[in-house]
């Protein structure tokens, strides 16, 4: 699985600077341009990964997510998810770290395409920055992404997670869809090597706005870690059995 695993890295790295440099004029395009030609991109870079290393995906709980936008909670175990992401939600507005928008043709993308990235180090400036930018991307019709964990955390691990999640369910008003996902079975969070298999997605029962604080928390904590537990287990009987 190494090799393969080295000729799909090798592949997804050429690809996104080739593909980078072909849309380079899109940067001064509409920004809607730039969301539908990166979903090209994905599209290739899963086909790379189920044709090379044998990872495909399906998806659950679809009857879950309601009309309009919402705010998504997902599960973050792996770089599964940045990949596929704007294939499962029509032009998502993710939150993500600062960082990432600095990564030549990948991040500048990012900037373009209207997501959310935060500098936590500026505490409550980037908090309320989010919120606003949040705001804006909610009042376009587009679904808000963010990672509670702030993280990918290892299969069988759990992070903390973070309160800015309460922050944006509260200044948002909008219902949250928890997702849930066993990715880092297959592409783990550190390690070079990529295993075969199927990664499972799945959208949870939806939770309504207004909740206080600690009972949203709870719940969406619980939700997501106990669904996660469940997917992580139904894959790795899937393997044994074979």
């Amino acid at each position: 699985m190494k090799a393969r695993s080295f000729a799909f890295q090798t592949l997804l790295y050429g690809w996104t600077v080739v593909f980078g440099f072909m849309l380079l004029p899109l940067l001064v395009a509409p920004r809607i341009w730039c969301v539908d030609f990166g979903k090209i991109w994905s599209l290739v870079v899963l086909w790379l990964l189920a044709r090379i290393v044998g990872v495909d995906h399906q998806v659950r709980g679809r009857e879950n997510i309601p009309d309009g936008p919402v705010l998504y909670a997902f599960k973050h175990q792996s770089a599964w998810e940045t990949v596929a992401l704007n294939r499962l939600i029509y032009d998502p507005a993710i939150v993500l770290k600062r960082e990432l928008s600095f990564i030549p043709f990948y991040g500048w993308f990012l900037v373009k395409t209207g997501m959310i990235p935060i500098d936590r180090a500026r505490g409550g400036a980037a908090l309320r920055q989010m919120l606003d930018a949040a705001r804006t991307r909610l009042s376009e019709g587009r679904s808000i992404v963010t990672f509670p964990e702030g993280t990918r955390t290892a299969v069988g691990a759990q992070a903390r997670y973070h309160p800015g999640i309460f922050a944006l369910y509260a200044a948002l008003d909008a219902p949250v869809v928890p997702v849930a996902l066993n990715s880092g079975l297959c592409w783990p969070r550190r390690g070079s090597v990529i295993r075969p298999g199927r990664i499972t997605v799945e959208y949870l029962p939806l939770i309504p706005s207004g909740l206080r604080r600690k009972e949203f928390m709870a719940l969406l904590e619980d939700r997501i870690e106990t669904a996660t537990t469940r997917l992580v287990s139904e894959a790795k009987q899937d393997n044994s059995s074979r």
